[in-house]
């Protein structure tokens, strides 16, 4: 919201939200912000922190929006007409009996530890949404971002932030291709071979976006210096993530893990990993601290050669989040776009099988790509993260914990 003062715009810190309470606080009518008499006494449910049966009547003692927890009261259900909150109280309760190994059927009254667990759980989901509201916020993707926790009572990280692109570390330059291709109909009709030709490399995609390419061979797509527009068929991973997917909290112990909300067809593109770019030095520092932590963020870029390495711990994207496993749905390829230095690719997950909608996404973090004609793709077989075989950033051991029949039973 913002105050007019004699032609002034001042933006308020406040949201239009919390004027309202304050206003309600105030007992104070404000037609600019909707509140009048009628509705000056109305009251919404933040959520709910505890549940008494008495005489087969059910009371909720409610945390109301905007007043302390000094305020809650104890409401009858038929005042409260708030239903997403009342079944989700209900399912958290029910969920938390069966876990502690009680029946399911709630009890006339609650002992403090299992109210308490519900008031935490209330807290952590308003505090996911909100998470779940930034990242939407932050991200230029088609594919929105949803976030669920149903196992513990961890809340969002607490040092992440979401990026769309690779962040340039200090020292680093990107350089911008200086040419594109002139061809009226890329993929039917290319000039020279398009983009991929003029780097003698073949095109990646047929006519739905799918790669084509073995694993191992380099995309080429087309950049912001070409002829065509942004509808062709050279353009798929540098228009982003299009599927809707789900940041969840896994209940095996692998912490949070990414699933499909949609049916994604084998080989297509599903997102990139993302992160700051750094020099293999400062890899080799911050890997020493990750290593303590037990984390595995740092993504070798060794095309050619192991100069560069995308640090994804803190700056990163929702790849940050997906798992590994010795049995992945994902397959890493080498993607150049507006930079063709070949020390610096984006690197782009493609669909290895078609994966159904709730489905974990999943790659192999020391994944091995097969050498392909090695003097035309130089493309460098020791493929992954920092620390694994190839590298010369030795990691600690890490147990893995995919489950799959194919489990190396060490991540590396």
């Amino acid at each position: 919201m913002a105050e007019n003062l004699k032609g002034c715009n001042v933006c308020c810190k406040s949201s239009w939200n919390q004027l309202q309470d304050l206003c309600r606080l105030a007992k104070l009518s404000c037609p600019a912000l909707g509140i009048s008499k009628r509705n000056l006494y109305d009251f919404e449910v933040e959520y709910l922190c505890d549940y008494k049966k008495i005489r087969e009547q059910e009371y909720y003692l409610v945390k109301w929006r905007g007043y302390p927890d000094s305020e809650s009261t104890w409401e009858p259900r038929q005042n409260l007409k708030c239903v997403r909150i009342l079944k989700q109280f209900h399912k958290d309760l029910e969920r938390e009996l069966l876990r502690r190994h009680h029946r399911s059927k709630p009890p006339r009254h609650l002992d403090p530890s299992l109210a308490n667990y519900l008031v935490q759980k209330a807290k952590q989901r308003r505090a996911l949404r909100r998470w779940e509201q930034e990242l939407n916020a932050k991200r230029s993707h088609l594919g929105r971002i949803t976030v669920e926790n149903e196992v513990d009572l961890d809340g969002p990280p607490r040092a992440f932030v979401y990026i769309n692109e690779y962040r340039v570390g200090e020292g680093i330059t990107l350089n911008q291709v200086a040419v594109g291709c002139e061809c009226q109909d890329c993929l039917w009709a290319p000039a020279g071979g398009c983009c991929p030709g003029a780097s003698l490399h073949k095109f990646a995609y047929n006519d739905q976006g799918q790669v084509r390419l073995r694993a191992g061979l380099p995309i080429y797509e087309c950049n912001s210096r070409c002829r065509c527009g942004y509808d062709c068929p050279n353009r798929v991973v540098q228009k982003g993530i299009r599927y809707d997917l789900c940041i969840f909290r896994t209940d095996d112990g692998r912490g949070w893990g990414v699933r499909t909300l949609e049916k994604i067809r084998k080989n297509s593109f599903v997102m990139e990993y993302v992160g700051e770019i750094i020099t293999s030095e400062e890899a080799e520092r911050r890997g020493q601290i990750y290593d303590r932590q037990g984390a595995t963020y740092l993504f070798d870029l060794d095309y050619v050669e192991d100069v560069y390495t995308v640090d994804a711990a803190y700056y990163g994207n929702i790849s940050h989040f997906v798992n590994h496993s010795c049995d992945p749905n994902l397959q890493v390829y080498n993607v150049f776009i507006d930079n063709l230095d070949e020390r610096l690719p984006r690197i782009a997950f493609f669909a290895t099988r078609t994966i159904r909608a709730g489905e974990e996404l999943t790659f192999d973090y020391n994944m091995q790509v097969d050498p392909v004609d090695m003097e035309s793709t130089r493309m460098d077989s020791n493929f992954g993260l920092a620390g694994l075989p190839g590298s010369p950033k030795k990691r600690v051991r890490i147990e893995c914990k995919c489950g799959t029949e194919s489990c190396r039973k060490y991540l590396f």
